[in-house]
């Protein structure tokens, strides 16, 4: 198994947040979605978007910049909302994850991808499963099942959920 746990060609989806590319396993994408408008919470994250109806379900959106400290997300013609699962503890949650635009399915052998990067103790990077390389560039993997902490997943499942009445 190599450093990243991934051991064979795989197939990540790949987005931009600001100028960086990022990507995410497409085993974990539903579908990729237009922004349209969502429906805000209150008292929730400042990264927590609000919630959207996806085909009846209620489905909790974050802005990735926010959550991963960037600058808020101006919204254009190119944003759109990427819906994964994320599990944690045997538990799995929707979630619309919310992007500046999306890039291309592209393939990564496992001799393309290097372990994240050591940065020091005081900041978390455990979210960043690799670092893959493309042409000249790195596209940052992220693993989306710690993106959120427990606490921060359990909010937006109980977000998710439609009101008793």
């Amino acid at each position: 198994m190599s450093i990243v746990g991934i051991t064979e060609t795989t197939q990540f989806l790949t987005f931009h947040l600001d100028q960086e590319v990022f990507a995410i396993d497409i085993s974990r994408i539903k579908e990729v979605l237009e922004f349209s408008s969502v429906t805000k919470i209150p008292r929730t994250p400042d990264f927590m978007c609000g919630v959207i109806n996806l085909r009846g379900s209620v489905v909790p959106v974050v802005d990735l910049r926010l959550k991963l400290g960037m600058s808020r997300s101006e919204k254009t013609v190119n944003t759109c909302v990427i819906i994964i699962d994320v599990t944690q503890e045997d538990c799995t949650t929707v979630i619309g994850a919310m992007a500046d635009s999306v890039k291309e399915v592209m393939d990564l052998d496992p001799s393309q991808i290097e372990p994240p990067p050591k940065i020091g103790t005081g900041l978390r990077t455990d979210f960043i499963r690799g670092m893959g390389k493309q042409h000249d560039q790195f596209v940052i993997l992220l693993d989306t099942d710690k993106v959120f902490s427990a606490d921060e997943l359990s909010l937006l499942n109980e977000t998710g959920k439609s009101p008793q009445g």
